[in-house]
């Protein structure tokens, strides 16, 4: 199950059922959980843990130092969940001394082909990152969030789960949870990713109550401030609202209106 001409060094972890196809490189400090799958020449270096059930395509680069000039080569890790599907060409990095220390990607999630995660992100579960899609440093996304093609994340945003970002989206501001961004350069707010929310189950007074409380913060003429005093009461009703207003407080750059 593991091909006579891959190369892993002898401190690596490899569970049960694992496969490792032709020319694949595991590193030292490598860990990689039962049953997951690595087709060839992909590269993972340490540290870096593996849960099990994933799925990792030709030429994905996972555990490369942060593209980080203040990186001095101090321990820093990535750390990938469980059932992920990573696509060719991928790559993420591992996580800075003054970053956290650690790149984190949950369970669940698809990373299709040129995929980039870079050092300290912060990546929940069953999230779609299509084709070319790329975060800069220290950015968090929310659980079932989806980037279209050619997306892309500023430093230190936040992506709010249920998200959605449209193809070639510019994200620089943070983005709350529910929100649908426009598929233009530096993308605005167009709307609340209602589709995704009938897909996964939310019922119609669910999704009224996320619709009453974009209104409110993106069509009301409410300054921030103004918008959130509103959306307090609102909450009272609603936990996706609370959703909303938890993600507002936790917010530290600013807020994509």
């Amino acid at each position: 199950m593991i091909h006579a001409t891959a190369l892993i060094d002898p401190s690596a972890i490899i569970g049960e059922n694992v496969r490792i196809g032709a020319y694949s490189v595991i590193g030292a400090d490598v860990e990689i959980g039962d049953g997951t799958v690595i087709g060839p020449h992909v590269v993972i270096e340490g540290p870096t843990k593996i849960g099990r059930d994933n799925r990792i395509a030709q030429f994905a680069s996972l555990g490369g130092d942060p593209q980080d000039k203040k990186f001095a080569g101090e321990r820093t890790e990535l750390i990938i969940g469980d059932r992920n599907l990573i696509r060719e060409f991928a790559s993420i990095n591992r996580g800075t001394g003054d970053g956290g220390g650690v790149t984190r990607i949950g369970n669940d999630n698809w990373l299709l082909a040129y995929v980039h995660i870079a050092h300290d992100c912060q990546v929940g579960n069953n999230i779609v990152f299509s084709n070319y899609s790329a975060l800069a440093g220290h950015v968090e996304i929310g659980d079932w969030t989806i980037l279209s093609g050619y997306s892309g994340v500023h430093q230190f945003c936040k992506v709010g789960a249920h998200a959605f970002i449209g193809m070639g989206c510019l994200v620089g501001s943070d983005v709350p949870p529910f929100v649908m961004m426009a598929n233009e350069q530096h993308g605005r707010p167009r709307g609340i990713n209602s589709e995704g929310l009938k897909r996964r189950g939310f019922d119609a007074p669910r999704i009224s109550a996320i619709k009453r409380a974009y209104r409110t913060l993106y069509m009301a003429g409410l300054s921030l401030p103004e918008a959130r005093e509103l959306l307090e009461k609102q909450a009272g009703e609603s936990d996706d609202v609370r959703a909303m207003l938890d993600f507002l407080d936790r917010s530290k750059r600013t807020l994509a209106r």
